[in-house]
């Protein structure tokens, strides 16, 4: 038998062994120079033996005779001229441990034998069909195994491949197996392996349960039965319509750009009443962001909570204490805040000043008001609830209603005085009165009319409704502080993938250990989900603050790894993730189980084998946040200042005036199965102007009545140019214009720039004659017609003519339009319009043409506002009447 074999050591044995004098080939060299002629090359063979020859001609050494050279496919008899042996061969060759062969004619490109033998001449006739003849077998004192050495004749000939033999090993050809794929099942898989023992092995009968190979089948069964369930279970996961995991549902959905909606946590604004004489309080907060900063100080880690009605519990609480506990035992929804503020108590309760005037209320759409007192530690982003504490009508506080409740947020505050204010004292002086003026978020604009005092019978109540400062916001989620999760696994050596070896199995394939899956699972649930959030950033309107855009939501979870300073931070999904980026997803179950998925070194890193990982997160999400106003009533902390003495704390109470808002419930999988596949025919991208207009108008939950969109080539580049018309008229400010830009960030086109602009407003200027009935008052019916004709909201829930929302880009007025609403007054006579056109254009009257016409990027605008004539003038003659 010839084996192929990676280590051959017989050669070095024949060196080294002395007691054993036997001599052997070790390489054949042909002698193939590209200079010599034709007719000499490839003639001369160089056998190199492991010891010295004996000299041709004395006892031992190799003659003509000795020599057979084998094989050859086109060339076959390849006959030898003569055989030099030892050092009488020609130079550099003249060596005794080299025998020069010299042959008639080269042989062909296949392989020969070079073979010493007892006699070539008897051997060559006999054939090479007698391998075992006495003629083949190698001289005396030569190595039966080194004997003999294939070569080639073409060594030295151009070539593509290896020069190196490819030995292979095929694998014997398997007998096919009658497979039963219906066996799916336990039983089945048992039967089918009794059936196949009976062939393979029919002395074996045995049926008895306690026989080893009947046990052996019987786990073998199960085992299948396991796989089988398995892979029908990946069959089912691999389709959007049949999949029952979550997560699976969740990556089919990705795949078409559609992102499931895992609910969102709850926001709250929350009021903190604290004792007289507290002064710059702080109440902090502990979020992710500042671990690195509190880690880095040495400092401790300070939380605070607002839990909702315990009852028997105090509304104090120390996080570390058994009342605690005790608490939350009772599963109260537990709330965070989100940002540090100081307490004072000049801020519990601020009331508004009305400059002498009774019976005053805030009108509907309001974004500034005057404060009694001069408030210093005030500030911009700042946040007031302006509520309604008594009943406008009764005076009554249970008479109060709990819906003239909201929330603004501080844009500037002014110190100032009213120096007569004295005088409207109880009782009167000649002292001016501090006074401190707010204005707010045009965001946060009043939606309903506050009344500020009032007149019930002949008892005056000043401060029906007033400004609730100490106000921070606060989220939903009970913090998980340093959950630990099992430790990273290592390779698993069972599933080490080895390489199939083809050819040379002598040549070293490299393993390839298989990670072993890591996936650990967070023991709290339902994982937070929620929007970041800056409170430094005093662009957030109030209203925004208590908005988390469905996008921008993540969940609540960070992971801390032993000995490495940089956290883990979690994403939506890691195809925008590094290699090296230390990032993973949390993925939430059905069930409400959140488990950990993690990158693969390619999308997001893996963590090394042994890493010990310790998870902080926060529990609770959904709609089960959304509680009702006054729902929080206790205060829980580790901070010594409040818990150190909690039935004197510097904390009175706690409450939430307004209700939560924002939680949402995980979208259901049947609705993903709906929403899903349509969701790629969404338009996800602007690529003309009117896809930006459209963009900006429906889908960045802004309020924008309507937009429009320009391009312009800028010298380098296109750019859009967006054009807003806000509700209200409000003014496009840099808080408004960063929201829009960002959010069309993710619309744009790459290579268009972006720009976003106020529109242009075109002032009017009317001037109108009105004819007054007999019998009605001329002054009534004047007021009635400049309501009319006002940019105002009307008290009975109507708007003027020129509110700004009832125009927009291109919209033309018509004169008709002016006449209608004119006559619509009750009282009037006549009407004649003597004036319809652009404010201060001559001949630009549309009195003859009936209409007035704009651009594509004009706005009509007619304020009739004093302070700013330039925003049009409406001039009102009314004769007749009383």
């Amino acid at each position: 038998m010839k084996f192929f074999c990676c280590d051959d050591g017989r050669r070095a044995a024949a060196l080294k062994n002395p007691q054993v004098p036997l001599n052997g080939i070790e390489f054949v060299e042909v002698l193939d120079k590209r200079d010599d002629p034709p007719g000499l090359r490839q003639r001369l063979l160089f056998v190199n033996f492991l010891k010295k020859l004996t000299p041709t001609g004395q006892a031992g050494a190799l003659s003509l005779n000795n020599v057979l050279i084998e094989g050859g496919e086109r060339i076959k008899d390849v006959r030898i001229k003569s055989v030099t042996a030892g050092a009488a061969g020609p130079a550099p060759f003249n060596n005794p441990e080299v025998l020069v062969v010299e042959v008639a004619e080269p042989g062909d490109f296949s392989t020969y034998t070079l073979r010493l033998v007892e006699d070539a001449a008897r051997a060559r006739a006999q054939g090479p069909g007698l391998p075992d003849s006495p003629f083949r077998r190698p001289p005396a004192g030569f190595d039966p195994v080194l004997s003999a050495v294939d070569f080639s004749f073409k060594v030295l000939c151009e070539s593509d491949f290896d020069c190196r033999r490819e030995e292979t090993c095929p694998p014997p050809a398997a007998e096919p197996l009658e497979i039963n794929y219906l066996a799916k099942d336990y039983a089945s898989f048992r039967q089918l392996m009794l059936d196949r023992m009976a062939t393979t092995a029919p002395w074996w009968r045995e049926r008895n349960p306690a026989d080893l190979g009947v046990a052996l089948v019987e786990l073998l069964a199960y085992v299948g039965d396991y796989l089988s369930y398995r892979q029908d279970a990946v069959a089912t996961e691999s389709y959007l319509s049949t999949a029952r995991l979550r997560s699976s549902v969740r990556r089919h959905a990705r795949l078409v750009d559609y992102y499931i909606g895992d609910g969102a946590n709850a926001r709250v604004w929350v009021h903190l009443r604290v004792r007289k004489g507290v002064s710059n309080l702080l109440l902090e907060s502990f979020r992710d962001e500042k671990a690195d900063e509190v880690k880095a100080a040495g400092k401790k880690k300070i939380f605070a909570r607002f839990l909702t009605r315990v009852p028997g519990t105090q509304k104090v609480l120390p996080i570390d204490s058994a009342a605690y506990g005790r608490a939350l035992e009772a599963r109260p929804q537990v709330f965070e805040p989100l940002h540090d503020l100081p307490l004072f108590e000049a801020h519990n309760e601020l009331y508004f000043y009305t400059w002498g005037a009774r019976e005053c209320c805030l009108p509907k759409g309001a974004t500034r008001a005057t404060l009694r007192g001069r408030i210093n530690e005030l500030k911009p982003g700042h946040v007031l609830v302006l509520t309604e504490m008594l009943g406008p009508q009764t005076g009554q506080k249970a008479d109060a209603d709990p819906a003239h409740r909201h929330a603004v947020r501080l844009v500037s505050v002014t110190t100032g005085e009213d120096p007569v204010g004295g005088r409207f004292e109880e009782p009167p002086t000649n002292a001016p009165v501090p006074v401190t003026e707010i204005t707010w978020h045009t965001e946060d604009a009043l939606p309903f009319p506050l009344c500020v005092s009032t007149l019930v019978g002949t008892v005056f109540h000043a401060d029906v409704s007033v400004a609730l400062g100490n106000i921070v916001l606060a989220d939903h989620g009970l913090r998980v502080e340093g959950e630990p999760l099992p430790e990273v696994p290592g390779p698993d050596p069972a599933l080490t993938r080895v390489s199939a070896r083809e050819g040379n199995s002598c040549a070293a394939e490299p393993l390839e250990p298989t990670p072993a899956r890591y996936r650990p699972r967070l023991r709290g649930a339902p994982l937070s989900q929620a929007a970041p959030f800056d409170f430094k950033d005093t662009n957030i309107s109030a209203t925004a603050a208590v908005r988390q855009p469905s996008r921008e939501l993540l969940p609540v979870v960070s992971l801390d790894e032993a000995g490495v300073p940089e956290r883990w931070r979690p994403r939506r999904d890691l195809l925008a993730s590094g290699a090296a980026a230390r990032e993973f997803v949390a993925e939430v179950e059905e069930d409400g189980v959140t488990y950990l998925r993690f990158g693969d070194d390619r999308f997001g890193s893996r963590p090394a084998a042994g890493a010990r990982l310790t998870a902080t997160y926060r529990v609770g999400n959904g709609t089960a946040g959304n509680v009702g106003a006054d729902s929080l009533v206790h205060f829980a902390s580790n901070d010594p200042a409040f818990v150190t003495d909690p039935l004197n704390s510097p904390l009175l109470s706690v409450r939430n005036p307004l209700a939560a808002q924002g939680g949402a419930e995980p979208e259901t999988l049947e609705r993903v199965r709906q929403d899903a596949p349509e969701a790629f025919r969404t338009q996800e991208r602007a690529v003309t102007t009117d896809d930006y207009a459209e963009a900006a108008r429906t889908r960045c939950g802004v309020e924008v009545q309507r937009a429009a969109a320009s391009m312009r080539w800028t010298g380098s580049w296109h750019t859009v140019f967006v054009t807003v018309d806000r509700f209200g008229g409000r003014e496009v400010d840099a808080g408004f214009e960063s929201e829009l830009r960002r959010c069309l960030e993710r619309y744009r086109m790459a290579g268009h720039d972006l720009e976003v602009e106020a529109p242009n407003f075109v002032s009017l200027e009317v001037e109108m004659t009105v004819c007054v009935k007999h019998g009605y008052l001329k002054s009534d019916v004047r007021r009635a017609l400049l309501e009319q004709f006002s940019a105002r909201q009307l008290p009975g829930g109507g708007r003027g003519l020129f509110h700004p929302d009832n125009f927009s880009f291109g919209q033309p007025v018509f004169l008709s339009s002016l006449y209608a609403a004119a006559q619509s007054v009750a009282g009037v006579d006549s009407v004649d319009i003597t004036v319809f056109g652009r404010q201060g254009v001559a001949g630009s009257s549309g009195i003859d043409a009936g209409r007035l016409d704009f651009g594509r990027l004009e706005i009509a605008r007619l304020d009739n506002d004093p302070d700013f004539p330039e925003r049009g003038v409406f001039k009102l003659h009314v004769k007749g009447g009383r």
